[in-house]
């Protein structure tokens, strides 16, 4: 005879009252609370060097950039992720008075992990989509020169990809760049 484990669901109210008191990061999908995987060095530069590089482009203009520990939340139905590096053109818009949980990304940068890749890929892009205010969406790899940028032309979202160290991305949602060299400076071995 098999069993089902007993499957707890959770209301996006019940997360945040959790995720809020909680040591460790989670994601809410569906009903179902997702911790965070670790990260290694590679991961953890490279996002440190984008949001760096993004925050010294952004002075004096109207966007602001935030590191994965910004949740967001996604649709009606609340899904929250933490992106690896957001950015919101304009006045952030917040769930609430606690100001943790934005509502507006016009881009989002993850960093791919092993363990995320597909589901970064796949049902987190989707989730993402419902953003109205959703521009961009970046994936960078972390163990070879590959970043995949999505825009949204119209309806459609255009891919592109980057493998060069010479290339630069652009990003028009914002007006900057990035120069693969820089994204991946401090993780050589990439490169090389």
């Amino acid at each position: 005879m098999s069993s089902l484990a007993a499957q707890t669901v959770f209301t996006p109210e019940e997360y945040l009252v959790s995720e809020r008191k909680a040591t460790l990061k989670s994601e809410y999908l569906n009903g179902e609370i997702r911790s965070m995987p670790r990260v290694n060095f590679a991961h953890n530069l490279i996002t440190v060097d984008i949001a760096t590089e993004l925050n010294i482009q952004s002075r004096g203009l109207d966007w602001e950039v935030y590191m994965s520990n910004m949740r967001v939340k996604t649709g009606p139905k609340g899904a929250y992720f933490y992106p690896d590096v957001v950015v919101v053109c304009g006045e952030p818009q917040v769930e609430d008075n606690v100001f943790d949980t934005l509502l507006n990304p016009t881009l989002v940068i993850e960093v791919l992990s092993p363990s995320t890749e597909v589901y970064d890929r796949g049902e987190k892009f989707r989730h993402y989509q419902e953003f109205t205010s959703l521009r961009e969406y970046v994936l960078v790899s972390q163990d070879r020169v590959r970043v995949e940028q999505y825009r949204l032309a119209k309806t459609q979202w255009v891919q592109t990809e980057f493998r060069a160290p010479e290339d630069v991305l652009p990003l028009p949602s914002i007006g900057c760049e990035l120069p693969l060299r820089d994204i991946y400076r401090r993780v050589p071995e990439v490169i090389l």
